[in-house]
């Protein structure tokens, strides 16, 4: 009889391992500021939502809480060298090329279980001169299918070493409740959207003082 597979949701162990090892060598390297960590639920079902601007983007989260994140990635991450890597440490692929009820369905039982996801609504990098992609709906039909509160946050700065401006900046949870999807969209990017500005803002007054 052959071994099954473990399914992303049950994958929480190898996350536990390598994780705090993660978090000391991403904070001497990169310098990040994490604000407002506490604003992340110590437990009960979270999306944690944040803008996307490079591949690294999920370590703050992992750095700024202990609770276990189950990421969404795009499949092609699990078919390279770090595939391995993308595994063991829970991450659901995702078919950025179709609908992917097997990703929604992973996603759902997290949250069920009453665990965190975590989930960057514009769907890819931001690799334009816009503040902003637009963001897909899945977000919120997510966490309210899973009656989770949603997590913004908005990250800014360089992944430079020892980075002067790395940011990421957390906001109080929120219910999609009994607003629209459309509603709860728009309230998902306006609150991404103002905490990054929160984040320059701080960052223009360094630059003033410098």
């Amino acid at each position: 009889m052959s071994k099954k597979t473990k399914r992303p949701e049950d994958r929480e162990l190898g996350y536990k391992l390598l994780t705090p090892l993660m978090r000391v060598a991403f904070r001497l390297w990169y310098n990040p500021k994490i604000i407002n960590a506490e604003y992340i639920p110590s437990d009960s079902a979270i999306v944690i939502a944040c803008n996307h601007k490079h591949v690294y983007d999920q370590c703050l989260t992992v750095m700024a809480t202990k609770r276990v994140i189950h990421y969404m990635a795009k499949k092609e991450y699990f078919d390279g060298k770090l595939a391995p890597l993308f595994r063991v440490v829970g991450c659901i692929p995702v078919d950025r090329e179709k609908r992917d009820f097997s990703s929604a369905k992973s996603a759902l039982a997290v949250l069920k279980k009453g665990g965190a996801v975590g989930i960057f609504p514009e769907g890819t990098r931001n690799k334009t001169d816009n503040f902003l992609l637009p963001f897909k709906t899945g977000t919120v039909a997510m966490a309210k299918k899973g009656d989770a509160w949603i997590v913004p946050c908005g990250l800014t700065g360089d992944y430079k070493f020892r980075s002067k401006n790395l940011t990421i900046r957390y906001g109080k949870p929120f219910k999609v409740g009994d607003m629209t999807p459309v509603e709860a969209n728009e309230k998902l990017k306006r609150e991404i959207e103002c905490l990054m500005l929160e984040n320059l803002g701080k960052e223009n007054k360094i630059r003033k003082n410098a």
